[in-house]
């Protein structure tokens, strides 16, 4: 059976014109149509992909008015559809207008016929990029979650994901390893509610975030007056998370003090807030997530040992985003999806050199920084497909070209090191000073001596 041939919808009053197109577009099934009602007859039961429309119609030949109604009366029907505009009346106006009407391109006659020829196939090549980015998102989420709400197509991920199915219904500590934004709270968030305390609370807490002096009182809450500024009593993030799952992110930057106190409730499911004499009992799960290695912390002193295999009794392992074939461009197309209803309608999807590097790249923020190059790129595309230098991979790769400066080598590895850490951290300055092994006078330095935004 002969594959069936793509469909071309010509717009065109004059005979000759009408079978020279014709001929010349064998490659396609051409419907003809010489009036706006026969036009959009055909638009309704053939559907086609890619229109060429002349702008001079019946009543007026002469003029642009019936064919900027036959085109407005395309992009209200079939907005998807590519308008290839012909006219030789105001050449230049009639562009202009065609174009921000909605037409994907325009053609100044007398008609050269290969030259259309090269627009209308072109025209076809995008269409049908856009629609096998519209499935392949449609049916990306659908098809590729897990756990709930996951979004993943890489055998590695789907492993993590089982194992935490698995130990989900039992009691055991569970202890997520990976580098920051490969998503450990989507995952303890999907074991909270693969669990049997499903209905109870999840509560998340990053440990870096807060400062130390801060951080008991929000594991552990206060009493009314136990210090400054302790106006009344409140709950601690252990309490409020009773009869459900607390998320420690970042576990390892609890400082030993409070390690104590943690392996405390640990042992005895009980809590003393600040300034209180009376133990709480708490029915509380503790998921918790590092990037750092806690096995070395434990050999140097920063991390207590029976607090480690207290929480660790079932360690998971989570790839980055670069070790997950195929990830990188299957929740690009998610993100693309949610962004653009949200941002910039106009985008429908990826072009192939887009493809290939988010496809290349190697992700040191994981899916972090996919999520904020995608809307970063939906944001600034002025086309209907978001290309490679929209996603701003280039400033990169000019700085690891050969310099043979020393200065400005350092300059360029400063430059790189500082965003991956900002990246890692979520802009928290803190935390990113802690990860560069610099003071944060020393960080503020650098951010405006480089002028790098937070």
């Amino acid at each position: 059976m002969a594959e069936k041939k793509p469909v071309l919808l010509v717009i065109e009053d004059d005979p000759g014109l009408q079978a020279q197109l014709k001929w010349a577009y064998d490659d396609f099934e051409v419907v003809i149509a010489g009036d706006r009602d026969s036009a959009l007859t055909a638009l309704r039961a053939d559907a086609p992909a890619v229109v060429t429309l002349d702008l001079g119609l019946p009543p007026d030949p002469d003029g642009t008015t019936e064919g900027f109604a036959v085109l407005d009366a395309i992009m209200a029907i079939k907005p998807d559809t590519k308008v290839i505009v012909a006219s030789g009346h105001g050449a230049r106006e009639s562009a202009l207008d065609a174009i921000a009407r909605g037409a994907y391109d325009f053609y100044q006659k007398p008609i050269d016929i290969a030259a259309l020829g090269l627009i209308v196939r072109r025209a076809f090549s995008l269409r049908a990029i856009e629609e096998e980015n519209r499935r392949l998102v449609a049916s990306s989420s659908a098809d590729k979650t897990v756990l709930g709400r996951m979004i993943t197509g890489a055998p590695e991920m789907v492993k993590v994901a089982r194992t935490i199915e698995r130990v989900a219904r039992t009691s055991v500590s569970v202890m997520l390893l990976g580098a920051s934004g490969t998503g450990k709270e989507l995952l303890a968030q999907g074991l909270h509610d693969a669990s049997d305390r499903a209905g109870g609370p999840f509560v998340a807490i990053n440990c870096a975030a807060i400062p130390e002096n801060l951080l008991e009182s929000e594991l552990f809450g206060h009493e009314k007056g136990a210090f400054t500024g302790a106006i009344k009593t409140t709950e601690g993030k252990i309490e409020s998370a009773n009869g459900g799952t607390l998320f420690l992110d970042e576990v390892g930057d609890i400082p030993l003090p409070l390690q104590v106190k943690l392996l405390r409730f640990l042992q005895e499911r009980t809590i003393e807030r600040i300034g209180g004499r009376k133990a709480i009992a708490v029915n509380t799960r503790i998921v918790c997530a590092t990037h750092q290695d806690l096995e070395s912390m434990i050999q140097t002193g920063g991390f207590r040992e029976d607090l480690f295999y207290r929480l660790a009794e079932i360690v998971v392992r989570i790839p980055g985003l670069a070790e997950r074939h195929g990830d990188p461009v299957l929740l690009a197309k998610v993100f693309l999806k949610r962004f653009a209803a949200e941002m910039n309608p106009s985008v429908g999807g990826f072009a192939p050199d887009a493809l290939a590097a988010i496809d290349a790249h190697d992700w040191p923020g994981n899916v972090r920084e996919l999520e904020n190059r995608v809307k970063r790129a939906v944001i600034m595309a002025d086309g209907k497909l978001i290309n490679a230098d929209d996603l701003d991979f280039g400033e990169a790769d000019e700085e690891s070209a050969d310099v043979l400066n020393l200065k400005a080598a350092r300059e360029a590895a400063d430059r790189r090191v500082i965003r991956h850490a900002l990246a890692r951290s979520e802009g928290n300055i803190s935390s990113t000073a802690k990860l560069l092994g610099i003071s944060r006078p020393t960080l503020y330095d650098l951010l405006k001596q480089y002028d790098l935004q937070t």
